[in-house]
C-alpha cells in the first residue's frame, strides 16, 4: 500500500514539473512575440517619419500663386512688414479687396523694436510709407531695391532723420529690410509693374509685430506703446476691410481714414 502511494506521489510530482516547464516555455514565447511586435512598430514609425520628410510640400511657383488668386502682374499691391516676426507680406488686389500673395521671411534687419529716430542709429523704420516710381532702384548694389520714403511727414514732424531706408536684396542690413536676391526679384517685379500699370504709389506699413490685442498687452510697458497704438488703428482697419486706409498726419499724430481705392 505504501509502495502504491509512493508511486502515485512520484507521478504527481512528475506531472507538476512537466506543467511548470510547459508554462515557462509558453511565457517565453509570448515575450518573444511582444518584442518582435515592438521592433516591427518601431521600424514602421521610423519609415513613416523619413517618408514624410521626403514629401515636404514644395515651393509654389510665382505664376501658380498668381493664378490661384486670379491675379496678374500689374495688379495693385500692398506690403506689410512685421519686424519681430521678421516677415514681409505682399498683398495683391485682383478685384475689390487685397488678398495675401505670399509671406516672405526677412533675411536681415538691424536695430530693435521701435521707430527709427536719427541718421546712424542703424534702426529699421516703423510707420506708414509710400513707394513711388522715383523710389525704385533697379541698379542697386544690393541687386534690386526700393526706398520706403523715410522720413515721411510724421517722421519729419518729430524731427527724425535718416535716408536711403530700403527693402533690398542680399542679406545684410544697416537700417534696411534685406530679403535675399531671389525674394526681392519677385517683390520688386510686383511693385514696379503695379506702378507702371497705374498705381500711384504702393503703401508699405512697417509694424513692430502682428498688432493683435494680446501682443499689444505684452508690450504695454514699452516706451513706444503710445506710438504703437496709432499704428494699430491702421493695422486693425486693414484687418477688417482688407484695404489700406488713407493715412494723414495731424498735429504730429497719425490719423486713420476710410480707404480711397
Amino acid at each position: 500500500m505504501k509502495k502504491k502511494n509512493f508511486s502515485s506521489f512520484v507521478i504527481f510530482i512528475f506531472i507538476v514539473i512537466i506543467m511548470a516547464i510547459l508554462h515557462t516555455l509558453f511565457e517565453e514565447k509570448q515575450v518573444s512575440s511582444k518584442d518582435t511586435e515592438i521592433k516591427k512598430t518601431s521600424t514602421t514609425s521610423k519609415s513613416t517619419s523619413v517618408k514624410s520628410k521626403k514629401h515636404t510640400k514644395a515651393e509654389v511657383p510665382f505664376s501658380a500663386r498668381l493664378k490661384a488668386l486670379h491675379a496678374k502682374v500689374g495688379d495693385r499691391v500692398f506690403i506689410r512688414i512685421l519686424k519681430k516676426e521678421a516677415m514681409l507680406e505682399v498683398w495683391i488686389k485682383p478685384e475689390h479687396t487685397y488678398r495675401l500673395f505670399k509671406q516672405y521671411p526677412i533675411c536681415a534687419y538691424s536695430g530693435h523694436l521701435g521707430p527709427k529716430l536719427k541718421q546712424g542709429d542703424k534702426q529699421a523704420p516703423e510707420g506708414f510709407y509710400k513707394v513711388t516710381k522715383g523710389l525704385l532702384n533697379p541698379n542697386s548694389k544690393f541687386h534690386l531695391a526700393f526706398n520706403l520714403g523715410y522720413p515721411n511727414a510724421y517722421d519729419k514732424a518729430h524731427k527724425r532723420t535718416g535716408s536711403y531706408l530700403m527693402v533690398h536684396g542680399e542679406c545684410a542690413s544697416v537700417g534696411c529690410y534685406a530679403m535675399t536676391n531671389a525674394k526681392i526679384e519677385e517683390i520688386y517685379k510686383l511693385v514696379a509693374q503695379a506702378l507702371k500699370h497705374g498705381q500711384k504709389y504702393v503703401q508699405v506699413y512697417a509694424f513692430p509685430f502682428y498688432m493683435t490685442d494680446i501682443n499689444m498687452a505684452k508690450h504695454s510697458n514699452n516706451q513706444w506703446y503710445d506710438f504703437w497704438t496709432e499704428l494699430k488703428e491702421g493695422y486693425d482697419y486693414f484687418e477688417a476691410e482688407k484695404l489700406p486706409p488713407t493715412i494723414k498726419i495731424k498735429k504730429g499724430h497719425y490719423t486713420i481714414h476710410e480707404a480711397n481705392e
